[in-house]
């Protein structure tokens, strides 16, 4: 492909496949013309509303296609869409929205009370995606306007996308992500996981993730219909494979697992299913001999991050042979894309290591981003050797080694926890429950989880003479964080292991939990 931008693959994709299915929920389709004429008309709109080039455009949504669509026409007039996480609790959706300043937000109608409640002083109009009370609906709101006649001379370098990472200082960071990021990002999936004009993409992602407004743009870019669910509820995922002839969906191994466990897999027709392709968190050898049996496809790991704008690194179908003689490279994350280059780093002495050797993860890409909105020092942090020519080698924070070419994920720096595909920072959860009137000190550690890769565990000391229970401090948390980042389990002890300077021994905490295994993720 040639595309340059968003604005050159809307064009080219809706020319060439016009009259198909671009977006399908289950209340409408949009073909790839329909598609282009809402985008113009929500540039309109969005020019109407006072948002212009560089603007931000704040998204809460579960709602994959409106989403899709006003990421489309904020790149229309140059505006940079922010989908922001859904599952976040009231304060830390105001501190991204407040932190991007974005102009103009889009909410579902279940979300609505919450964002007029929040202190957004830069959002000067609200639309939702459905029946809200005081809010004009998305739809009703496109039809108002006519196509844009004019579009933002857009050029590669310039922001598309912003995303918000979790932080490991408790404050997330958001991601610029370029036209250039995601067109490098799309080229290396098509051959990735064998895309195709025509084909089927099954899409429950959220879209705050890389991984579900990237394969939403992806399969337009490349002619195909992408099937919105807006939440992963196992019997519908199923009866939409068979519905709607899935061809290719992207899950997180907790998703697999739950359909696996569905009493209605059985009963399904996977005969259009090509390719699963699952990454976030490493998959079991059971699931995936159970997945490989019971949907018939080929399966494809990747590992990537929201900074890399998605997958650098395949781990292809022929190398998925649990039982057989490539077996032990169901560990491995995979062998880097194409013009992807990948080092192992000692943090210490900043020297390359050489294959076996456990360092730090720096990729070199062009789908590495821009840097951090608003946070210069961040961004220097992940390019320590700068960005000569706007692509530098990115520190990705996860401990890893090569070997053979292959990518292997050892352990995790920062001690961060993923659980469903979830990032969680222990510091933010820390910073949290230290807030508690009866803990005095805590630590925050992943533990293995059959069904979520890893449990957030709290480990906490009272305060002298206070009382308190497992119970009631995962309630009071989760009055104050998303659910997802609450601990799952609380353990009291009278003191947490630290050096002689004090430092906090989060090993010592971890290693009854991952005795006698290999790796401490999970």
């Amino acid at each position: 492909m040639d595309d340059k931008t968003l604005i050159d693959m809307l064009e080219r994709a809706s020319a060439a496949h016009g009259p198909a299915i671009a977006l399908r929920t289950p209340q409408r389709g949009w073909t790839f013309g329909e598609v282009r004429a809402d985008a113009l008309r929500v540039a309109s709109g969005l020019r109407a509303a006072g948002v212009g080039p560089g603007d931000r455009v704040a998204c809460l949504t579960k709602h994959g296609a409106p989403c899709t669509l006003l990421a489309l026409g904020s790149a229309l007039i140059g505006a940079v869409c922010t989908p922001v996480n859904w599952r976040l609790a009231a304060p830390e959706i105001e501190y991204i929205v407040d932190h991007a300043g974005a102009k103009f937000m889009m909410v579902d109608g279940t979300f609505a009370p919450m964002v007029r409640a929040a202190k957004l002083p830069s959002v000067s109009t609200t639309i939702a995606t459905d029946a809200a009370e005081g809010l004009v609906e998305f739809e009703r709101w496109v039809a108002r306007f006519e196509p844009a006649q004019t579009v933002h001379a857009a050029r590669p370098a310039d922001t598309a996308l912003q995303l918000y990472s979790s932080g490991t200082t408790g404050l997330p960071k958001g991601v610029e992500i370029s036209h250039a990021n995601l067109i490098a990002a799309f080229d290396g999936l098509e051959p990735g996981i064998a895309f195709h004009a025509g084909a089927v993409m099954f899409n429950a992602l959220p879209m705050f993730h890389i991984s579900g407004i990237g394969v939403s743009l992806f399969s337009i870019s490349r002619g195909g219909t992408v099937v919105f669910q807006p939440e992963f509820v196992p019997e519908r995922v199923l009866h939409a494979f068979e519905h709607d002839r899935v061809t290719h969906t992207f899950l997180v191994p907790a998703m697999i697992l739950a359909l696996l466990n569905s009493p209605s897999v059985r009963a399904t027709d996977f005969r259009s299913l090509e390719v699963i392709s699952y990454g976030a968190s490493p998959i079991s050898e059971r699931v995936l001999v159970d997945a490989l049996a019971t949907f018939g496809c080929r399966f494809v790991q990747v590992y990537g991050l929201t900074e890399t704008s998605g997958a650098v690194v395949w781990l292809p179908p022929e190398d998925h042979d649990p039982g057989g003689p490539k077996a032990h490279l169901l560990r491995a994350a995979g062998r880097a894309g194409e013009g992807v280059g990948l080092r192992i780093v000692d943090a210490a002495s900043g020297r390359d290591l050489p294959d076996g050797e456990v360092g730090e993860v720096w990729i070199r890409s062009p789908q590495n981003m821009i840097g951090y909105w608003a946070n210069p020092k961040a961004t220097a942090a992940a390019y320590p050797e700068g960005r000569p020519g706007g692509v530098g080698w990115f520190r990705s924070g996860d401990a890893g080694y090569l070997r053979d070419g292959y990518l292997y994920i050892h352990d995790r720096i920062k001690d961060m926890v993923i659980s469903g595909g979830e990032n969680i920072y222990p510091a933010e959860v820390e910073n949290a429950l230290m807030r508690h009137p009866a803990i005095a000190d805590c630590a925050v550690i992943g533990v293995p989880d059959p069904k979520w890769g890893e449990a957030v565990k709290a480990i906490a000391v009272l305060r002298d003479g206070m009382r308190a229970d497992e119970a009631g401090v995962i309630a009071w948390m989760r009055e104050r964080l998303a659910h997802y980042k609450c601990p799952k389990s609380v353990d009291f002890v009278d003191a947490l292991p630290r050096n002689p300077s004090g430092k906090l021994l989060k090993f010592v905490l971890r290693k009854p939990y991952w005795e006698g295994r290999e790796r401490q993720v999970n």
